[in-house]
């Protein structure tokens, strides 16, 4: 089905309906902050001045009660999403014609927007309590349309309420009163449902579910993410199921239980996505025959969903149990009756699923059976409630069940309610509902989690059928005492009986989302299976179904892996039956955040059994998962179906479901020493507060870094930190740094902090990402680095045993392991420390391994991020001093050596650990160019782009540009490697001069560089860069060098000049990429904290400059603004003249229009340059001081709208000085 219309309107409807149920509760003087007093006046109630009939006294006296009850915004948001739901459900009813007088109820009787056919000919209308004569009289009126169609909408909802009571509800129920007004006009609620979702989208009944599912995402989005209160757990879990899983659910539970008995039934050829039984030895055969019943009455099989939305699951059993009956030769009639009332049970927490699922059921039963209304079905699907305000002993007292009320021997009212107290107490049948009601009293939060006794169950049914029958009564007291309490004995029963299929698909809430009476709840019932919601409902569930029974669930399959599910991965192994699985691939569940898998149990464990599965895993995208799944259960020779004991996964450490490996994986577990026993392996510190702890080291005083050296005297304040980062191979991403002044004594006084691994801080390690994209990376960091918890990370003594270690970890074999250990994308120490370990080529390996690190590291030390930078790459590659285009070729060919190198050091790691490990047969050694992660690699940093190359070489150009601003600026000299001055406040730099650090191309006097469109300066850093590059290659070829940085830039850091006839000079494109794109590409390189820092006049660009972030000092703003401010005021104001000259001497007309245009933006250019002048002056005047251990982020907001990209940098819009 196409849901892009549903999705559009499903969220915008909630809101236009709960706007309308909060504009018409206003008009009875009802609103969120006050409820008005309503006085009976004879047939009026009057509310405020305003006069309404009497009738409506009773109506609002409960609507009042409920919002005193459950608040305001819930009642409105329940009664709009009932209104919802029974619009919903007439608009599919009138298209499929299921209404006996054939009329359309929203729509005209031509399918348009238009008057709907219902009032068009109501004359001969016929409805239960329609007032004929009132319904002639005001038809015709000719003017009282809108108050009719109201009487006939009424008059239809009350004719449902017969077969719907859960979905339309009683005559004047409380929420008639807020039905809205102006149904009949062109911008209803109703002509909006009309309009917005074509016909074709109500052909299926699913489309149910999806409007379920997109009316509350709003809502969804707002709460998901936090911890969830009660009345937000339905929006919070709520995930429809695709119909594929449904499918594969149903037809491998309901359906597996009846084919176990009648294995040749023709039901087999009806459900495509059953997978047939494996071969079993003769011994699981027997068993299988033993505990498999000889006869099955389709009336016995009991099929429960225990969170079942808006009753998608129950919708495909209902399909098959009606197979199931029409084979067994049942009446077709009878069929539809029959599965809704002995067959399907569904519970949920959310009244709105209540309503949906049992509307979706009697749907289905109205398509086979045109009666099925007017047959009193009692359906078993239900929104479970909440005892609120019950008063038992009053409601027993009124049941009256013994008959003898007010029979006995008392004397008062007093002694009367004594002795009857007595005797109701004595009675089992009020201790039942006692205990019952006590159950429910957080009904809405647990659910089905609800644990009833199963021995209670025989008696909440003989309980239910006294109160069925007593609700039907003609005694008053009774049948309303027997209506307000049927829900919670039926729920009680439904909870108390056991199925012969369980399937679900289970909410999903993780522990840190669950409220603290959630979370001790699930402690005290569920431990060792409360790490998820979903968790604890397989458990549940479990208990819910009859030994032999059939599970199915779709939940996430981290339990599939994670040490965290272990217990339920044992009691699942060891205690039942895996009998299927399907394991979806990442992307293969639009709708879930979460790897999903969906697989189905039998209660009871049998040795030896073997599973059928099925891995998606190479399969990208939700619309292949279910094509490909029928693909695999039709072809076992696909390569993606197994076959696989789960006796076996306990052969693994942790008992993975590793269904896809061979035998021999399970020999290597069990025959060598794992990875803990050679290596320590930690985790790392969570500082609590990372924004508070943590720089990127470029932040502050390079002198406040301390390096191994400095790790025993713990003098500054600042270590590096390794932090994990993107995937990258054997050396790199060492940008952060930590507060760690005084061994850490403010991390450690954090009361969020939790400190792990100080005992291994400092010492050489490999690390790794904990979240990663794809497969595992690992890094050597050598001595004076602490480690994250987002960095675990192993240590060894024997440097010789680290690099073995982790030349196995980054190699195929590694990767093949793990998956069976963990194919998530969260890798953590447990399963890092189960590999198994084979020291057969211990040296050999090592040394591979350090010729790789050398060559990761040459490469990371390329680039300006990293600490040890020495000079630009193009420079360093210079082999003369004439062409640069000769340096970058050099520098190409440089990368495409390393490249390959490193390539083939990967590829004879793989060779020889593949064949140390026996797995030959299963990997091969070669590994794709684009997989060798280093920068020097295009294909690998821009492996999904087709201009990869371009864009390389255009990137070259701007690192160079970059690291000339840098010379500029004093952090480089052409004169001295590496890093020169990275201190504070200008401080120590006229040293570095008078040493002759900035010899052959001089620093700027005070690091502020003029970025402009046109030159007003001369050293600005368009010319600055000309003289940069003169100085480099000499100015014999200069011309023909700018040229090719040009047209480097052009390639893709700025986009040639498009318009026609126009062109630019080299020295002209140079100048607009520093202008347009230079600061926008330096944001990205230091990760949205500058070094440079662009002043800018706004968006006229009437002036800018780059600030040296080490350099600033208090007196930098009152030089920007003498220097280059002020003087530039004037160059524009003579420029302006001499324009104006220009003008009144010109004859041509087009050369006098584009003076004019250059005037005008001018104009502009001055009237912004001369407002940033005062602003200037405001914040020069403060001499406003940063401590770089604040942070980018913190110091760069101290300077208002003078910066540019505020936002981006600090999270907030910039303070603006009017």
């Amino acid at each position: 089905m196409n849901t892009n219309h549903i999705k559009k309107y499903a969220p915008k409807a909630r809101n236009a309906f709960i706007a309308t149920m909060v504009q018409q509760a206003a008009k009875y003087g009802i609103t969120q902050a006050t409820i008005a007093p309503a006085v009976p006046k004879g047939e009026l109630l009057i509310i405020g001045d305003q006069p309404f009939p009497a009738a409506i006294q009773k109506p609002r006296q409960r609507l009042v009660q409920r919002i005193e009850q459950q608040g305001f915004e819930q009642v409105m948001e329940h009664v709009a999403y009932s209104w919802f739901n029974r619009f919903c459900a007439i608009r599919y009813m009138e298209l499929k014609g299921f209404f006996e007088h054939g009329l359309r109820v929203l729509s005209a009787a031509d399918g348009s927007a238009g008057v709907a056919q219902i009032l068009e000919e109501c004359l001969d209308l016929e409805l239960p309590g329609l007032d004929q004569a009132k319904v002639r009289l005001l038809k015709l009126d000719g003017t009282q349309d809108e108050l009719l169609y109201r009487e006939l909408l009424l008059a239809q909802c009350r004719d449902l309420h017969t077969a719907m009571p859960f979905l339309f509800e009683a005559v004047a129920d409380e929420s008639e009163l807020l039905l809205p007004e102006n149904l009949t006009k062109t911008d209803s609620i109703i002509r909006d449902l009309v309009t917005s979702i074509p016909d074709e989208n109500w052909s299926e009944i699913e489309i149910i579910g999806w409007l379920y599912q997109f009316y509350i995402s709003e809502k969804k989005d707002q709460v998901i993410g936090k911890v969830v209160k009660s009345e937000d757990i339905p929006a919070a879990t709520q995930l429809f199921t695709p119909n594929w899983i449904v499918q594969y659910l149903v037809q491998n539970s309901v359906g597996r239980q009846w084919l176990q008995t009648y294995p040749d039934s023709p039901l087999k050829q009806q459900m495509p996505y059953y997978i047939e039984p494996a071969q079993q030895t003769e011994e699981v055969q027997a068993q299988l025959a033993a505990i498999t019943p000889a006869e099955i009455t389709p009336e016995s099989i009991k099929v429960l969903d225990p969170a079942c939305g808006s009753g998608h699951i129950l919708v495909e059993a209902y399909k098959v149990l009606k197979a199931i009956y029409e084979e067994r030769g049942y009446r077709a009639r009878d069929i539809p009756k029959l599965i809704l009332e002995h067959n399907l049970f569904g519970l949920d927490i959310d009244d709105r699923a209540g309503q949906l699922a049992g509307f979706t059921l009697m749907m289905l039963a109205r398509e086979d059976d045109r009666r099925i209304f007017a047959r009193g079905v009692a359906l078993n699907v239900l929104a479970l409630q909440e005892p609120m305000d019950i008063d038992l002993p009053l409601l027993w007292r009124s049941l009256n069940l013994t008959g003898e009320w007010g029979s006995g021997s008392a004397e008062t009212i007093v002694d009367l309610i004594a002795e009857e107290s007595s005797q109701y107490k004595a009675d089992t049948r009020y201790l039942l509902l006692e205990r019952t009601l006590a159950s429910f009293a957080q009904a809405k939060t647990f659910g089905s989690l609800i644990q009833i006794p199963q021995e209670d169950f025989a008696l909440l049914q003989e309980l239910l059928v006294i109160l069925r029958a007593l609700a039907s009564a003609e005694d008053s007291i009774q049948s309303v005492a027997a209506k307000e309490l049927m829900p919670f004995v039926q729920q009680g029963a439904v909870l108390a009986q056991q199925y012969d299929a369980v399937v679900a698909n289970p909410p999903y809430m993780g522990g840190k989302y669950q409220t603290p009476v959630v979370k001790k709840a699930l402690k005290e019932q569920f431990l060792g299976y409360e790490k998820d919601l979903f968790s604890v409902f397989i458990v549940r569930n479990l208990q819910l179904t009859k030994q032999n029974g059939q599970l199915g669930f779709m939940t996430p399959f981290v339990w599939m892996f994670i040490s965290s599910y272990e217990k339920l991965r044992s009691k699942l192994i060891d205690d039942e039956i895996i009998s299927t699985l399907v394991q979806l691939e990442y992307s293969g569940f639009d709708g879930a955040t979460v790897p999903i898998c969906t697989f189905t149990l039998t209660k009871g464990h049998i040795a030896d059994y073997t599973g059928s599965y099925v891995r998606l895993s190479d399969f990208k995208g939700a619309i292949n998962q279910g094509p490909k799944t029928l693909e695999a259960i039709s072809n076992h020779d696909c390569g993606w179906f197994y076959e696989a004991k789960p006796d076996d996964f306990k052969k693994i450490p942790g008992s993975p479901i590793a269904y896809w490996v061979l035998q021999q994986m399970y020999s290597l577990f069990q025959k060598n020493r794992d990875f803990s026993s050679v290596a320590t392996i930690r985790e790392g510190i969570s500082t609590g507060d990372n924004e508070k702890f943590l720089r990127y080291w470029w932040e502050v005083h390079s002198g406040e870094i301390f390096n191994k050296q400095d790790v025993s005297k713990n003098r500054k304040k600042w270590v590096r930190h390794n932090k994990g980062g993107g995937f990258r191979r054997w050396y790199g991403n060492q940008d952060y740094i930590m507060n760690w002044q005084n061994n850490g004594v403010d991390v450690k006084a954090h009361g969020s902090s939790t400190i792990r691994g100080e005992g291994y801080f400092f010492q050489p390690s490999v690390s790794w990402s904990r979240i990663s994209s794809g497969s595992v990376a690992m890094r050597f960091y050598p001595e004076g680095f602490s480690f994250d918890s987002t960095a675990p990370s192993f240590f060894s003594k024997d440097k010789e045993t680290l690099f073995f270690l982790a030349g196995l970890l980054n190699s195929k074999v590694s990767s093949y392991l793990l998956k069976a250990l963990s194919p998530t994308l969260d890798f953590r120490i447990t399963n890092l420390g189960r590999l198994p370990i084979i020291f057969k080529n211990l040296k050999y390996v090592s040394e591979l391994v350090l010729r790789s690190i050398h060559i990761s590291r040459l490469d990371f030390d390329l680039y300006e991020v990293s600490n040890c930078f020495i000079q630009d790459k193009i420079i360093t590659n210079r082999a003369s001093d004439k062409l640069v285009s000769d340096a970058f070729d050099l520098y190409s060919k440089f990368c495409d050596a390393k490249v390959f190198e490193l390539r083939m050091l990967e590829e004879s790691i793989n060779k020889c650990l593949i064949v140390d490990y026996g797995l030959s047969h299963v990997l091969e050694s070669k590994i794709k160019i684009y997989e060798v992660s280093i920068n020097s690699n295009f294909q690998f940093v821009y492996c999904d782009l087709k201009n990869a190359k371009e864009r390389f070489k255009s990137e070259a150009f701007t690192d160079f540009i970059s690291y000339s601003l840098g010379c500029m600026m004093g952090r480089y000299s052409l004169d001295r490697e590496s890093l020169v001055y990275a201190h504070a406040k200008n401080e120590g730099f006229s040293d570095l001069v008078t040493e002759g650090a900035y010899k052959t191309f001089p620093a700027d006097d005070d690091g502020i560089i003029p970025l402009t469109d046109q030159e007003w300066f001369p050293d600005d850093a368009t010319n600055r860069f000309r003289e940069f590059v003169k100085t480099v290659w000499s100015e014999d070829h200069l011309q023909e060098n700018l040229d090719f940085v040009a047209e480097s830039l052009c390639l893709h850091a700025i986009k040639p000049l498009a318009k026609k006839g126009q062109s630019e000079s080299a020295l002209d494109t140079i100048r607009r990429y520093l202008s347009t794109q230079f600061f926008k590409d330096h944001l990205k390189t230091y990760k949205k904290r500058p070094i440079y820092w662009l002043f800018s006049s706004g968006k006229q660009k009437a002036f800018e400059c780059l600030v040296y972030l080490h350099r600033y000092n208090e007196g930098t703003l009152s030089r920007m603004r003498t220097e280059y401010v002020i003087p530039l005021m004037s160059k524009m104001a003579a420029y302006e003249q001499k324009l104006t000259g220009d003008k009144d001497a010109s004859d041509s007309a087009a050369e006098i229009k584009r003076i004019e245009k250059e005037v005008a933006t001018l104009h502009k250019q001055q009237a912004e340059l001369s407002e940033f002048d005062e602003k200037l002056r405001h914040y020069a005047d403060q001499r406003i001081s940063i401590d770089l251990d604040d942070g980018v982020k913190v110091n760069y907001g101290k300077f208002g709208d003078l910066l540019a990209e505020v936002k981006a940098v600090t999270g907030q819009k910039p303070e603006i000085i009017i």
